[in-house]
């Protein structure tokens, strides 16, 4: 595994239209793997005043055409090995995470005799917070509420295929921080490589972490 960072450069009406819309990025980064048919985790970052493509692909790639884009003109893009950051994920380490995700709950709609079931995002923190407590066993990992915070919540808005398929797709994203303990170590690293939760075309979904210590 493979994890690329791109720094963007948002004076640019690519970027800026990407960022909006992030199909855009999607389309990109497809276009640019090798193996575009496999779909690779992806989220933007916020550091010190500057935003970041994250990218995490099975192998390696190159993500000039990507960076060329929507990065900044002249700057590389940095490339780890993931594996090394894998191994050492063991039972009972304490980590900082970061998680940009779409909590949502489907809820059924009733239709005359037949019912459906409609996609809905949780809008309220305690119900944010709830839908990823929820999940935290299940992908491996012990989390208490105190332990992380929503930093941040963007809903996004665009529109999705051409002609007469073409229709409007609208999602909230939310990011989450703080720190979790591993309780099955083959379970997180899975959940590390294939991410949370729904829309990981949109660029949600992909977990992070750093030393707890």
């Amino acid at each position: 595994m493979f994890l690329s960072r791109i720094e963007l450069d948002v004076s640019r009406q690519d970027t800026m239209r990407a960022l909006a819309s992030p199909s855009h990025f999607h389309g990109a980064i497809e276009y640019a793997a090798s193996d575009g048919r496999n779909r690779k985790l992806w989220r933007i970052d916020s550091l010190r005043g500057k935003k970041y493509l994250m990218i995490l692909s099975e192998r390696e790639e190159n993500w000039e055409s990507v960076a060329k884009q929507f990065g900044v003109l002249g700057e590389t893009v940095e490339e780890k090995c993931y594996d090394v950051l894998l191994k050492r994920v063991t039972e009972q380490s304490e980590w900082h995470f970061r998680l940009c995700a779409n909590p949502t709950i489907a809820k059924k709609m009733a239709r005359g005799e037949k019912s459906r079931g409609k996609v809905m995002a949780h809008i309220t923190e305690e119900f944010q917070k709830k839908w990823l407590m929820d999940r935290a066993n299940q992908h491996g990992f012990l989390l208490k509420e105190e332990d992380f915070f929503v930093t941040e919540k963007k809903w996004y808005s665009f529109y999705k295929g051409k002609g007469q398929k073409n229709y409007r797709v609208r999602l909230l994203a939310v990011t989450y921080e703080g720190r979790l303990t591993v309780i099955d170590a083959s379970l997180f690293r899975e959940t590390l490589v294939k991410g949370i939760g729904r829309e990981k075309a949109y660029g949600m979904g992909m977990l992070t972490i750093i030393s707890g210590r």
